[in-house]
């Protein structure tokens, strides 16, 4: 009785004036004060812009790309945020779709194939007490217990649909930091900024909007994009405020509710918007190493391996060249220690090289990919940027022409640089095969050969029989069988065009195949081409 009492009292006096406090005090920033060049903007976000505001909607460009103008960068991607609900904002434009279900955006296109662009479009949000919401039994995808409700709690607080719309000073309340509150209209070169974001720009500070546990508590997801944003943005010499990072490691637990694929995603923004090293070392600083998702724990725990932090330093720099970057590579390079141990341990059992590469995958994939496996595309381009590994050791006959002409051989190609960079395999090989690549036919059949004489020097130095010359050139004989030099350590791999011969085990000694020759008139039938290009068996 005596709670109920102060409950009211608390609303009739206390509540109201935080209601006010919490929503910041709105001020339109010049030109002459932000600063910020209009030649930065996107054109297709100004058209987004233009059309919302002549069909008489309010517009603004928000977030990010407000923060990097204010910075004097050029935003790598434009959002706009708008009082159009999504269905009104669908209806201005030619090529626009509404996705998602946990809050509901616009994503309007422009161009097609992959010179297509992506402005995302949001609508804004009214501030909701998570608290007066009734709790739901589930996560995101619970369609069920979702179907027709606009705003969603779980038992913990954590916001599961938020498709409520309201106006500007409440949607800014909504974000999660200062600087990326701020709504940038195009037209009159002013800046709305509720929450002291161009003041917390200029002093290199991140801030969470609100009270920081609470926020974390609505979506403990705000943890990883603290740390990305903290990542990103230290090299300008941001840090992140006392207050937002000290409850940051506690409230870790709360993402063991958050769906697995989200936090992939996650992880995905984590590592492949250019800053992976300084992620890593961000998760690190913070207390957050291990908890947030089993392969991010992985990425960190190897983050100072050789091979993984090349991996991770490549990846930095195709994003700063403008070059794409697949997931399926730098899971495959952060994976391959594990595929490795897995592999090398069957060859001392006694499976056959290629067999035992292929189940040390298969076992790699289900202890730590676990439920990614399901991505069909991932899964395969990693296994087979794996399994052409061995088949860079087969330099003779036909093999060469048809390794380089699969569509994942500049993947594999890579992976196979980076092993040459940290020392795992010769800097020959990898240097042969990038002048392979990227020669013409006359000259590729030149190499070929090349290796394949000086391969018979090898084996038999001085004079060579003839039998002997066609055995060397023969993929069923002591070649097939040859110590491969980008194995596994100690371990022996034949060529791809014979993955079910018979091969020795490490320990084993080496034993020549001889196969039977039939008797023919002309003596030497069945002998390898004169050019020295074996077909592949």
């Amino acid at each position: 009785m005596i709670k109920t009492l102060i409950d009211k009292l608390l609303d009739k006096t206390v509540r109201p004036t935080l209601r006010r406090s919490r929503f910041g005090k709105r001020e339109d920033v010049p030109v002459s004060v932000h600063g910020i060049d209009p030649s930065l903007v996107d054109g297709r976000a100004l058209d987004v812009v233009h059309t919302l505001k002549r069909a008489g909607y309010e517009a603004y460009i928000v977030g990010g790309a407000v923060r990097d103008l204010l910075l004097g960068l050029r935003p790598k991607d434009f959002d706009v945020a708008t009082n159009a609900t999504p269905e009104q904002v669908k209806a201005l434009f030619r090529r626009a779709f509404i996705i998602g279900r946990r809050f509901r955006i616009v994503h309007v296109v422009f161009g097609r194939g992959r010179e297509h662009e992506v402005i995302e479009v949001s609508t804004f949000r009214a501030y909701l007490d998570s608290a007066a919401a009734e709790p739901v039994v589930g996560d995101e995808r619970s369609k069920r217990a979702l179907a027709g409700v606009s705003l969603a709690v779980d038992a913990s607080g954590r916001v599961l649909r938020d498709n409520v719309w309201g106006p500007i000073e409440q949607d800014a309340a909504r974000r999660d930091f200062t600087i990326n509150a701020m709504y940038y209209d195009p037209e009159t070169e002013t800046v709305v900024d509720f929450h002291q974001g161009i003041r917390d720009a200029r002093k290199r500070v991140l801030r969470m909007i609100g009270d920081p546990p609470t926020r974390y508590r609505e979506d403990p997801v705000r943890i990883i994009r603290a740390v990305r944003f903290a990542a990103k943005l230290s090299g300008l010499g941001f840090k992140l405020d006392d207050k937002t990072r000290a409850p940051m490691a506690a409230h870790l637990p709360l993402l063991a509710d958050v769906p697995p694929s989200r936090l992939f995603d996650e992880m995905l923004k984590l590592l492949q918007t250019g800053h992976a090293i300084a992620s890593v070392e961000a998760l690190r600083a913070n207390g957050l190493a291990r908890g947030i998702y089993p392969l991010l724990d992985v990425v960190v725990e190897r983050g100072e391996d050789p091979f993984v932090r090349a991996a991770l330093q490549d990846t930095d720099r195709r994003v700063a060249e403008g070059k794409p970057v697949a997931p399926s590579f730098l899971l495959a390079c952060v994976l391959w220690q594990d595929v490795r141990t897995a592999w090398q341990r069957r060859l001392g059992e006694g499976v056959p090289p290629f067999p035992a590469l292929a189940e040390a995958v298969d076992e790699v994939f289900e202890s730590r990919i676990g439920d990614v496996s399901g991505r069909g595309k991932l899964g395969a381009d990693m296994r087979e940027i794996w399994m052409m590994q061995p088949r860079f050791d087969k330099r003779t006959g036909q093999s060469p022409f048809t390794l380089v002409e699969q569509p994942r051989f500049r993947a594999g190609f890579d992976f196979l640089r980076l092993r040459a960079q940290v020392g795992e395999v010769e800097e020959e090989l990898s240097h042969w095969w990038e002048t392979f690549s990227l020669a013409g036919e006359a000259v590729r059949r030149d190499m070929v050969e090349a290796v394949r004489l000086e391969q018979q020097r090898a084996k038999a130095p001085g004079k060579t029989p003839r039998s002997r010359r066609r055995r060397a050139d023969d993929p069923t004989g002591d070649e097939a069988t040859a110590p491969a030099t980008t194995a596994a350590p100690d371990a022996v791999v034949p060529s791809p065009e014979g993955p079910d011969g018979e091969a020795p085990s490490p320990a084993a000694p080496r034993k020549r195949r001889r196969r039977r020759r039939k008797p023919s008139g002309g003596g030497e039938g069945g002998g390898a081409p004169a050019d020295g290009g074996a077909p592949d068996a």
